[in-house]
């Protein structure tokens, strides 16, 4: 941390250096948390796939999204809506497993939508006509489990989501 009270990365950018738990969440200065994905990290779309699908089977969401942040961020322009909607699919799991049911809602069907372009087609294997199935439904039980909660029992308002149980299978089996 410099003087000015602000964590820095090496480069002198803004960046916080607090520890992490799994969905991403801020810790204590000190508090054990989760190793970070590094930034910026060029992959294969095969490892990107892989390295997500790891993170999320480990319950990870916030992690996975970095990593097809990367892909975003690296890849060719024909492929970035591809990996900006899996991203938006990450974050928007990480926010229902935090508890977050609109911005969860809200970020699954952003990527929901931003994959359609490439429904019908597995782009590396993704099964992303899944996905667009899986994000729908995921964000349509967020909404109604948080509107039983607003509208009953306030303690069910806001339920998180399990993001192991949840998780979805980027390459599913072909048929």
């Amino acid at each position: 941390m410099e003087e000015t009270g602000r964590d820095r990365d090496i480069e002198g950018r803004a960046r916080n250096a607090r520890p992490r738990d799994g969905l991403g969440r801020p810790l204590p200065y000190g508090a054990p948390g989760v190793e970070r994905q590094p930034e910026g990290v060029v992959r294969t779309p095969e490892e990107t796939v892989r390295e997500a699908q790891r993170l999320l089977d480990a319950g990870m969401p916030f992690h996975a999204h970095e990593v097809f942040e990367d892909a975003w961020k690296s890849g060719p322009v024909a492929e970035r809506e591809l990996w900006r909607g899996l991203a938006q699919l990450a974050v928007g799991l990480t926010h229902a497993a935090r508890g977050n049911a609109t911005g969860g809602a809200r970020l699954l069907r952003r990527g929901a939508t931003a994959l359609a372009e490439f429904a019908g087609v597995r782009p590396y294997g993704i099964g992303v006509d899944g996905l667009i199935g899986w994000a729908g439904e995921l964000a349509g039980r967020v909404e109604a489990a948080d509107s039983d909660g607003a509208a009953g029992d306030e303690a069910l308002r806001g339920k998180p989501v399990d993001a192991i149980a949840e998780a979805p299978c980027l390459r599913p089996p072909t048929r």
